[in-house]
């Protein structure tokens, strides 16, 4: 990792800085923040095992700062048996032992503080597996675990034959219900059979996982990341049973489809917005101690409406950042300029006054960017993602804009994908967006050194890694780098947000002003041939005859720091620009 620390410092020297001038606005530290998803696993193997692991994190976490990362997520670390790569935990206040150790975490959470690097962890409230002792225990039915988690003697059909309590269907297909031999009762799993779902509306779960959550923030963690909110409630007993849910006539003959049914009864219960308001609660209880803000990052697939009401009001304030999924749930290779910008202002429209909005193009669930949006548009997101108002959420990879890996049914282990079978896995796997990250040409693209890597690292990997890209003239990495370091400044952290689209609804231009310092300008191109900007015509009140490029996708054949015409510059089919006219410094705000 010298070599790669040696080349970002040597291009970081290059990227001009201007930290006089007008006094900038104050921010939080999070409020224009540059989050970062690290997949455990697939990011740094220490150990020579095939795995990812924390060690391998604190070795390489200088990269994430020095390429303009505020604040890193780590997807679940916790002890977990594994069925669904850690978000089944066996205990809530243990590490995976192929992580590593306690010590290792803390080790990792000092090197974080040490460079000024925010940890957030991910919090799986949902359910637990059903190897965690809470489980084993209300199984046997002792107390005060008896009711943690939700049971039902289920019901006897016209046959006398007993019956799950409801129609209710689990995420990863068939019944949402398991019969337990040993209790003689059904358990809800709204996951797999081995994710029973905790029982929220039991106060002893309440205040367990507020513990739990306490324990980590006293680790020093800076907040938390999350996990499947609109699960977390469900419509309470009728009588005997649940309430069955209709069906929604989107899939025919075959039942045991999530989407065979409309979860009125199993997701956005109107309880779940207070559970993050008490959540909001227990770390503002930190940030009250010491002035740092601790925050929460919510994961919810659900409507814009729904998932808005997570920021919660001002007298009971909810998650910091409610992942915002318009751009990952709907954008596809083929989106129009006009289908991005009106999702980027449906945004916009629907959050509360006064919150900040975020950003999240890629996950562990989605494909990559690059293979969903395609491959001539991976720097045109990115540049987007980094210039829209608010906060930016980046996948592991996407930097370098990494592909999915093509995993063989006989490789595959992602369980969303073996519930189905050889001739439909490919619809359900997470297995190609989570393979090893690309540091370097070198075996197993410099993740391991191992004989085998957990999931098969990609076919692509010795032209397109970190190292190879930071030796380049120009690289989808340094066009990032450029970006991460240009948003800390004034025009993007400050400035308003202007949006137009033209040329038919293929050309995505938003200006972002600071009245006295001067204006940035993002132009995006959704054609697939190349367009005039005429940007005069654009913005009528501003028609400067020249503007200075800031950062640009691969297929602009002009460098950072040149200087163009914007009225007659053309952009290349599937490019994006950022330029930019300032009337004096254009500083770094704090």
């Amino acid at each position: 990792m010298t070599i790669l620390v040696a080349l970002l410092a040597i291009f970081l020297g290059l990227i001009a800085t201007q930290t006089d001038g007008q006094e900038a606005k104050k921010f939080d530290w999070w409020e224009r923040g540059n989050f970062y998803q690290i997949y455990p696993r697939s990011f740094k193997d220490s150990d020579g095992d095939g795995i990812g692991d924390l060690k391998g994190i604190t070795e390489t976490i200088d990269y994430l700062k020095l390429i303009g990362i505020d604040g890193v997520w780590l997807s679940p670390i916790f002890k977990s048996p594994m069925n669904d790569f850690g978000y089944d935990i066996s205990d809530f206040y243990a590490i995976q032992e192929e992580y590593g150790t306690m010590e290792d975490f803390e080790e990792l959470a000092a090197k974080c503080r040490s460079i000024g690097l925010k940890l957030i962890l991910d919090f799986v409230p949902n359910h637990s597996s059903d190897e965690h002792e809470f489980f084993r225990q209300s199984e046997d039915g002792v107390a005060p675990y008896k009711d943690y988690y939700i049971w039902h003697d289920g019901v006897t059909d016209g046959n006398g034959t007993r019956q799950p309590p409801s129609n209710w269907i689990s995420v990863f297909r068939g019944s949402a219900w398991q019969w337990s031999d040993k209790r003689q009762q059904y358990y809800l799993h709204q996951f797999q059979r081995k994710q029973p779902d905790l029982n929220y509306r039991n106060p002893a779960v309440v205040e367990e996982m507020k513990s739990v959550m306490r324990f980590w923030l006293n680790k020093g963690i800076a907040g938390f990341r999350i996990d499947a909110l609109p699960y977390l409630f469900e419509s309470d007993v009728v009588g005997d049973r649940y309430r069955d849910e209709p069906a929604s006539g989107l899939v025919r003959n075959d039942p045991d489809n999530p989407a065979y049914l409309v979860h009125t009864e199993t997701k956005d219960q109107p309880e779940t917005y207070d559970m993050v308001q008490q959540w909001r609660a227990v770390v503002d209880e930190y940030t009250a101690t010491d002035n740092f803000t601790r925050i929460i990052l919510t994961e919810a697939y659900t409507s814009l409406e729904n998932t808005t009401r997570f920021y919660g009001t001002r007298d009971a304030p909810g998650a910091q950042i409610p992942f915002n999924f318009q751009l990952i749930s709907y954008l596809t290779i083929n989106s129009t300029g006009q289908q991005f910008a009106d999702l980027v202002a449906s945004w916009l429209k629907a959050m509360p006054r006064g919150s900040i909005a975020n950003w999240v193009l890629g996950n562990h669930d989605n494909s990559r960017v690059a293979t969903r949006l395609g491959v001539p548009r991976a720097d045109l997101y990115n540049i987007a993602l980094q210039t829209l108002p608010g906060i930016a959420v980046t996948y592991y990879g996407e930097e370098i804009a990494m592909v999915d890996q093509y995993i063989s049914w006989a490789d595959t282990i992602d369980p969303a994908a073996c519930n189905a079978d050889e001739a439909t896995y490919t619809l359900y796997s997470r297995d190609p967006v989570r393979t090893p990250f690309q540091w370097s040409n070198a075996t197993n693209a410099g993740f391991s050194d191992a004989a085998r890597t957990w999931l098969p690292v990609a076919d692509g990997y010795k032209e397109l890694n970190v190292a190879q890209q930071l030796a380049a003239r120009r690289s989808h990495l340094k066009t990032f780098i450029q970006l991460t370091h240009y948003r800390k400044r004034r025009l993007l952290a400050e400035g308003g947000f202007e949006l137009r689209v033209v040329n038919d609804g293929n050309l995505v231009v938003y200006r972002r002003k600071v009245d006295g310092l001067g204006y940035a300008v993002v132009a995006l191109n959704f054609n697939d041939k190349p367009v005039r900007l005429n940007l005069g015509r654009v913005f009528p009140d501003s028609k400067p005859s020249r503007m200075t490029v800031v950062a640009s996708s691969l297929q602009v054949p002009i460098v950072e720091g040149a200087r163009i015409n914007p009225d007659r510059f053309s952009l290349p089919a599937n490019a994006g620009i950022v330029l930019q006219r300032v009337l004096g410094p254009n500083p770094v705000v704090a």
